[in-house]
């Protein structure tokens, strides 16, 4: 079982996702296009968050002295205030044009990021020392199913008070939701239990060695991982959101319901993500960018007038994202927790969380401006159109391919094989009456 308290970590995860999807998902997204924001703004708007996680390098300094639980809760309030002057944005449309509101919500994203990130370096040092090791990999797979269940909720929530055709005040009304549900969070990060730290880590000046820390053979392996998965995955859900909306037609609520079902994809990680201390990561990775690069091709065939745009086509491409989007980030952060070593842990947490969340703050930013010059791209061949969605799909499924390549090549002590875990998966689980349903479907 987990320690005594940790149980209120899962409640923060939970009240947490109700909070930052809003902000910083889909729903804001959808807020941006109204306010005629182009791919390469939206891009901006997805890759901000994790960008801006390189603050965790210079915070990582102040860690020790100020205390784990500390330094994370004043971060969360300071960003749960941002929040709140975020909701206000959309009320503003009585006296302020639509590109002075999208400069006032890109500034508040800024600052909201920006706590986000000096605070977020000392959650993973903190929840390493109070997960035991051999149960982090179940740790870290109910972590994404509260997570994935508090996004779904939210989610749905979003659609039904956004509708179809959203006005300023229903935009407002969620962004408060949002702030709300984040205050609400603060109050069960409260109750976690701190990790102590010694004083002579908590006084120490020591440099740190960051080039030597670089040389580590099996810790940079994960990180030309994590880049080439960030690369891929940077700009998906924004761009697929951006799809539904200007080339598909969809309405806001049915691009939100179809969104919601990548939570509930999310969940069903759980399943998959405790098998992780039995096989271990790198098969559960090889697995996923395997089937990521068939979920591309059916993007990349939609996208390109192959098949249409159906409910149930979008809803199975939605779904399998979720579900490979949250078992890649639980085999990568259980990976880094094994490989990881406890010498300079802080330090070494910071400089993958940066690696990974810069790459993924940069990728959508990119892959906008590669969407926006190639919008004038129509080339016809037979019944497929190479456009700039099915371009981009394409190139990404490329990038999905890097990272499989790449995972091959990870240092991993006590991996299973990919075939054991496939063997348990589609033979030995109790889950297999469903492949037996299969072609019924």
């Amino acid at each position: 079982m987990f320690p005594a308290g940790l149980h209120n970590a899962f409640k923060f995860a939970a009240f947490n996702a109700l909070s930052f999807q809003i902000v910083l998902g889909s729903p804001m997204i959808l807020y941006a296009k109204t306010l005629h924001a182009s791919a390469t703004v939206l891009g901006i708007i997805a890759g901000m968050m994790p960008l801006l996680v390189i603050m965790q390098i210079p915070a990582a300094n102040y860690i020790d002295r100020v205390g784990y639980k500390k330094f994370v809760y004043g971060g969360w309030g300071i960003r749960v205030f941002f929040i709140f002057l975020m909701a206000m944005v959309p009320l503003t449309a009585v006296f302020l044009n639509s590109t002075t509101q999208l400069v006032l919500l890109l500034a508040l994203l800024f600052a909201f990021n920006l706590s986000r990130g000096i605070s977020s370096s000392a959650w993973l040092p903190w929840i390493t020392l109070l997960v035991p090791p051999a149960i982090r990999g179940r740790y870290v797979a109910s972590d994404s199913g509260y997570t994935q269940f508090g996004s779904f909720v939210t989610i749905v929530v979003a659609a039904i008070c956004l509708g179809t055709q959203p006005a300023s005040w229903q935009f407002a009304a969620i962004f408060g939701f949002s702030g709300l549900m984040g205050a609400a969070s603060l109050g069960f990060l409260k109750l976690i239990p701190d990790a102590p730290i010694t004083t002579q880590v908590r006084t120490s000046n020591t440099p740190v060695p960051y080039g030597a820390m670089l040389k580590h053979d099996a810790f940079r392996r994960l990180l030309w991982e994590a880049f080439a998965w960030a690369v891929a995955y940077g700009g998906m859900s924004t761009f697929t959101v951006d799809y539904l909306k200007t080339e598909a037609g969809l309405g806001d609520a049915t691009i939100l319901l179809l969104t919601s079902t990548s939570f509930v994809g999310g969940l069903g990680s759980l399943w998959l993500g405790m098998r992780l201390d039995r096989f271990g990561r790198k098969p559960i990775l090889i697995f996923c960018f395997g089937i990521w690069i068939v979920n591309l091709a059916g993007w990349a065939l939609v996208a390109g007038g192959v098949l249409g745009p159906t409910l149930k086509l979008i809803l199975l491409l939605q779904f399998s994202m979720g579900l490979l989007a949250a078992l890649v980030n639980i085999a990568n952060t259980r990976l880094a927790m094994v490989l990881i070593p406890e010498m300079g842990r802080n330090h070494f947490f910071a400089i993958y969380s940066v690696a990974l969340n810069v790459t993924l703050g940069l990728a959508p930013i990119l892959w906008g401006l590669l969407l926006d010059m190639l919008a004038p791209m129509h080339i016809a061949w037979r019944s497929f159109e190479l456009n700039r969605f099915s371009a981009f799909f394409l190139l990404v499924a490329g990038s999905f391919g890097v990272a499989l390549w790449l995972t091959h090549r990870l240092h991993e002590p006590q991996a299973g094989r990919t075939e054991d875990l496939l063997r348990d998966i589609l033979i030995r689980s109790p889950q297999r009456f469903w492949l037996r349903l299969w072609p019924r479907v």
